[in-house]
Order: C-alpha cells, then sequence, then structure tokens
C-alpha cells in the first residue's frame, strides 16, 4: 500500500497521542489530502543518516485549531508498524510503498507489566518526571509501547522497540533497559541527598 510520509525526529508509536503543528506548504497538502479521504500517514524517524525504514501509521483523531493562513494543529494516534519498502517521490511531499507489520503473538505475562511499571515508575521518580502527565495504565494489556513512548532514551533505543516484532520481547528489552539505568539514577539520587547534608548544623 502507498502512504504519505511525515518524517520527524520522533518515534511513533501505536496507540501513543502525537499532537503536531502543521505549517510547512507541502505538509498543509498532504493533511488536506488524508482528511479529505480519511486515510491515515506514516510516522517515520528522521536522522542525519537518513529515515528509518519501520515506522507507525498516524491517523487524524481531531482538528485542534485551524489558522487564517491554511497553519493546523491538530491531534494524532499511532496505529500501526509498517516496514518501507520503496519511497515515492512524485508529489511535494515523500510516499512509500509500505507493509503493515503484523504483531508476534508472544504476549508478556502480567507479572513482567507489573515489573516493567514498577520500574518505570522509580526512573520517573529519581529523574523527577510529572506523574500528572503519564496516563492510567491498564496491567491487563500490553503496556510496552505505553512505557517506550515515555522513557528519557534516544532516539535509536526506541526505535530498536518498535523493530520488536512481539510484545514479550518489547517488554523483557525495557526491562533490561530499566535495570541498566536505574542503578545510575539510585546513586545519583544518594550522592545528591548526601551533598545536601554537608554543612547541616544539627
Amino acid at each position: 500500500m502507498k502512504i504519505p510520509l511525515f518524517p520527524l525526529d520522533v518515534v511513533l508509536f501505536p496507540g501513543a497521542p502525537l499532537p503536531l503543528h502543521i505549517y510547512e506548504e507541502r505538509y498543509k497538502e498532504m493533511i488536506s489530502d488524508c482528511l479529505a479521504r480519511n486515510e491515515a500517514f506514516g510516522v517515520v524517524q528522521w536522522h542525519r543518516d537518513g529515515l528509518a525504514t519501520i515506522g507507525c501509521t498516524a491517523s487524524i483523531v481531531r482538528i485542534m485549531r485551524r489558522y487564517p493562513d491554511g497553519r493546523m494543529d491538530i491531534f494524532c494516534r499511532g496505529e500501526h508498524r509498517f516496514e518501507i519498502e520503496s519511497l515515492c517521490e512524485q508529489r511535494s511531499f515523500l510516499q512509500a510503498e509500505v507493509d503493515l507489520l503484523q504483531e508476534g503473538e508472544a504476549q508478556s505475562i502480567r507479572p513482567d507489566r507489573e515489573e516493567c511499571v514498577a520500574l518505570h515508575m522509580e526512573m520517573m521518580e529519581l529523574t523527577g518526571a510529572d506523574f500528572a502527565e503519564f496516563p492510567q495504565v491498564d496491567l491487563n494489556k500490553p503496556v510496552a509501547y505505553l512505557l517506550a513512548s515515555a522513557v528519557p532514551a534516544d532516539r535509536e533505543f526506541q526505535q530498536e522497540i518498535l523493530r520488536l516484532p512481539s510484545d514479550s520481547e518489547r517488554t523483557a528489552r525495557l526491562m533490561e533497559f530499566y535495570n541498566l539505568l536505574l542503578p545510575k539514577l539510585r546513586r545519583g539520587s544518594l550522592a545528591g541527598k548526601s551533598a545536601g547534608q554537608n554543612g547541616h548544623i544539627m
């Protein structure tokens, strides 16, 4: 299937929200086409070495605001992973022939999801993240995409998560990431508390 592409310095995951401000003429045209046809577009990570080959389709949930000059604020949501087969440059915006990727059958088990969420919450606390911005988690469903979209990691790691074919693999890789990161954060937190006590008069 052929879809329009929106290269961004972001990794979009299925189910993740994506607010966008559309201001370039080519993307005004692209979004207008998608709205007219009620079709999704593809979000793919752009970096200095080029485009990633794995991306995620984005459906336009609603238009938040239209400006007199044609700019738009839109709210989108990630839908399906895809792999780029070939690029097409016949329009003002980039298009691609893509294959939608099927989800692997291996699902994470609930104890692993619980552990993954607990590790994520500890990471948020140690980094001073705002818990109010974190959505409610349903542990009866896969959580890897939700957590991966909120990790303070580079895009390469998030792209790695997006490439993994099954929820169990994504959950395991996230737990590996947390277990490598958290000891450093814990040491930093303890060092900060120790430094804060220096010179304290009892």
